[in-house]
């Protein structure tokens, strides 16, 4: 028997499965079906009760239990390839560049092997950048050969990671910060989220968005109104409380939302810029402005967001499964079985809004509604 959980949702049901870490969302029937196969239930035997429920033949029965079974059953039972090359067989090269970043009372020291692996961390990070010291508190070691970039960090070995999925190896580098600032381990998180996150003194907020919807342009734009940026791009949620907790990066500005921005963040003229080409964007960094470094808020709000020109404020609610599929394919969930649990609990009592505006003032107020309960 597999580690499977349902979770019914508006009429339809969530299935995780443990060995992929995979989400999928079905019918009832056919989540009832996986349950089945999972408990030990012959097929004819499932196949006979179809036939007798829905009044087809038992071999009609038979083939759609086999179909679900080889589509859905055997392919998320089978444990995927792990992303990371664990592979502790290294030589280390000569680093030709050193980093310190402080992050409230931590130093981190960061080698990079070349202006490639900085590339790939610093910009994001440059504002926490300080001088040379003498104490530091963890050491990142990033460097690549044969087009496999690997990541030590104290010593240990963390993994590597080839070239068209070094995202993965941007996104380990970032958990392994969350935990040192937080003092939480991997399994005290409930997931990493690729949103933005920001709040009020009492609650926070997702802001979701596909990239171009203008989802940091409009964290950014709250943030100057009042409201606090937790984190963007990059949002822990712990398990313990279901809450955002910050994560120091700084916010990625594009090109065309300078004329927007520049009135309120003038540091914004004369800010380096990034092109990154796999991205096929070119990008300033603002950071943000966070009075507490080891602040969190609870959250149980997700906007999807979107800029669109000349177009009325429209704000509404929107399906669960509808939020639900477009959150999880760019997020790290966790893969334990309890914080799964907690995750789909805590989505289940989430609010979901879709917001289109054009208006800076009527979405700035909208979303200080939200997190006033006004809404």
């Amino acid at each position: 028997m597999n580690n499977i959980l349902f979770k019914h949702i508006e009429g339809k049901t969530i299935v995780w499965f443990e060995a992929t870490n995979n989400y999928i969302v079905l019918e009832n029937k056919a989540a009832d079906i996986i349950s089945q196969i999972n408990d030990g239930l012959t097929f004819e035997n499932i196949g006979k009760d179809l036939a007798k429920e829905f009044e087809i033949s038992e071999e009609a029965g038979f083939e759609f239990v086999n179909k679900i079974n080889e589509e859905v059953y055997v392919k998320n039972t089978n444990n995927k390839v792990l992303f990371s090359e664990q592979s502790s067989v290294y030589s280390l090269p000569i680093f030709q560049i050193t980093k310190f970043y402080r992050i409230n009372d931590l130093i981190f020291e960061v080698n990079y092997q070349s202006e490639f692996e900085e590339y790939l961390v610093h910009p994001k990070f440059s504002h926490l950048e300080v001088d040379y010291s003498k104490k530091t508190n963890h050491t990142f070691k990033v460097f690549t050969k044969n087009d496999i970039t690997s990541l030590i960090i104290d010593g240990n070995f963390i993994g590597s990671w080839p070239r068209k999925d070094i995202h993965y190896f941007q996104g380990k580098f970032s958990m392994y910060v969350v935990q040192f600032i937080h003092q939480k381990h991997e399994n005290e998180w409930m997931g990493i989220f690729h949103a933005s996150g920001l709040g009020n003194d009492k609650k926070s907020l997702l802001l979701l968005g596909d990239s171009g919807n203008g989802k940091s342009t409009s964290l950014a734009i709250l943030q100057a109104n009042g409201l606090t940026c937790l984190a963007d791009d990059f949002v822990p949620i712990d398990v313990e409380q279901k809450n955002i907790y910050t994560f120091p990066s700084a916010i990625s500005i594009k090109r065309n939302s300078l004329e927007t921005l520049l009135p309120l963040y003038p540091e914004l003229e004369n800010t380096a810029e990034f092109h990154f080409k796999r991205l096929n964007k070119i990008v300033r960094f603002l950071p943000p402005k966070i009075n507490s470094g080891k602040h969190h808020l609870p959250c149980n709000d997700l906007v999807f967001i979107k800029y669109q020109k000349d177009s009325a404020l429209n704000f509404a609610n929107i399906s669960k499964l509808e939020a639900f599929q477009q959150l999880v394919p760019d997020s790290w969930l966790s893969q334990k079985k309890d914080n799964v649990e907690v995750f789909l609990n805590w989505f289940s009592n989430t609010n979901c809004y879709k917001l289109t505006y054009s208006d800076n003032e009527r979405m700035v107020n909208t979303v200080k509604s939200i997190l006033n309960n006004d809404i």
